[in-house]
């Protein structure tokens, strides 16, 4: 039994069944025994890969369609280029170094990375060099001035309310006890205004997840999108359908009730809900984004340059970031930028 599971049975026994949405919060960001307070989970050696560590051609091409917009609007100067969830600092990384030859962009931009984690910020300090950058803690802390911003795997680690459509309400997923162990089970049915929206599309026993953070987090950015371009790539669907919750250690799927504190636990993104009032927007999968920005021609230029079992490595690389039956159907992207701007670059005119 790790610490925080003996620590949540306790609080449930004296006082009741928690919200899937609070059991998430407190093995994700308990700050003495959560996950993501406790480790450094990411790269081959934690227990998920994402895929700036697959590739530096990720970070690259998304930064060149940041860059692109950043020309398609004016220029703007000067303007926060942040980015939400940063994790080593990879992703930002390479947005750096692939956007170095555009002219006076680097001197235009401040270096913003929404991190809250003192471990994590040391990490990504040591990934951008001798790069300036500033940190905050929620992205309302970002400056007001145009916003350029990128969320990789950001908004599935956000903690999610699960409800069953039952014929007189909805039944919220809850933790709760039995025989003394950890165990999921449901609430009574009640009406839920945040899901009145969902009726017409629903049927009884459907079940729908919603994320009670992202409508701040989302209001933050937009304020700031008067110029700019928000990309947002994560695993999810339109619109959110069915149980989608999971635990992973050591890049395996574990029980949500297991090892609270020592594994990863994560929901499918309803990308449909991160589309705020009065922005535009585009929607596509990761893997026709990254072959409209070229993926295919910046594969095979660094593939000249390789051999043996790093070509290998490079060409499986490539397919999982792109392959339909990897990350590339599987992983969306959502840009979100001013109404009166063109649409940015890999994403579609309409």
């Amino acid at each position: 039994m790790t610490p925080l599971e003996d620590l949540l049975i306790r609080r449930i026994a004296a006082t009741g069944p928690m919200t899937l949405h609070d059991y998430m919060a407190e093995c994700l960001l308990n700050p003495e025994h959560g996950y993501y307070t406790t480790r450094q989970p990411f790269g081959a050696t934690g227990d998920f890969t994402t895929a700036p560590e697959i590739s530096q051609m990720f970070g690259e091409l998304l930064g060149l369609c940041l860059a692109q917009a950043w020309l398609d609007q004016g220029s703007p100067s000067p303007f926060t280029l942040a980015e939400l969830g940063p994790g080593r600092g990879t992703l930002m990384a390479d947005i750096l170094r692939a956007t170095r030859g555009v002219p006076g962009l680097h001197q235009a931009a401040e270096v913003w990375l929404v991190e809250a984690s003192p471990a994590l910020r040391q990490t990504q300090r040591q990934a951008l060099g001798q790069h300036p950058a500033q940190w905050a803690d929620q992205a309302d802390n970002l400056p007001d001035q145009p916003l350029f911003l990128i969320a990789n795997e950001f908004f599935d680690a956000l903690p999610i309310r699960q409800f069953h459509r039952a014929p007189d309400g909805w039944e919220e997923t809850m933790m709760g006890l039995k025989d003394g162990q950890l165990t999921l089970g449901r609430n009574p049915a009640l009406p839920v205004a945040a899901l009145d929206h969902r009726l017409a599309d629903t049927q009884s026993g459907q079940i729908v997840e919603i994320c009670p953070a992202a409508p701040a987090i989302l209001s933050a950015i937009t304020r700031r999108l008067a110029k700019g371009l928000a990309l947002i790539i994560d695993y999810g669907d339109w619109r959110s359908l069915g149980d989608t919750v999971q635990a992973l250690a050591r890049h395996q799927r574990v029980p949500v009730t297991q090892s609270p504190g020592q594994a990863d636990i994560t929901a499918h993104v309803d990308f449909q809900a991160l589309v705020p009032p009065g922005l535009a927007y585009r929607y596509t999968t990761q893997g026709a984004l990254l072959s409209a920005l070229g993926i295919a021609q910046r594969s095979e230029k660094l593939a000249a340059k390789l051999h043996g079992p790093a070509l290998e490595n490079h060409r499986a690389a490539t397919r999982r970031l792109t392959g339909a039956t990897e990350m590339g159907t599987l992983f969306k992207a959502l840009a979100l930028f001013p109404a009166d701007a063109p649409p940015p670059a890999g994403f579609p005119d309409a």
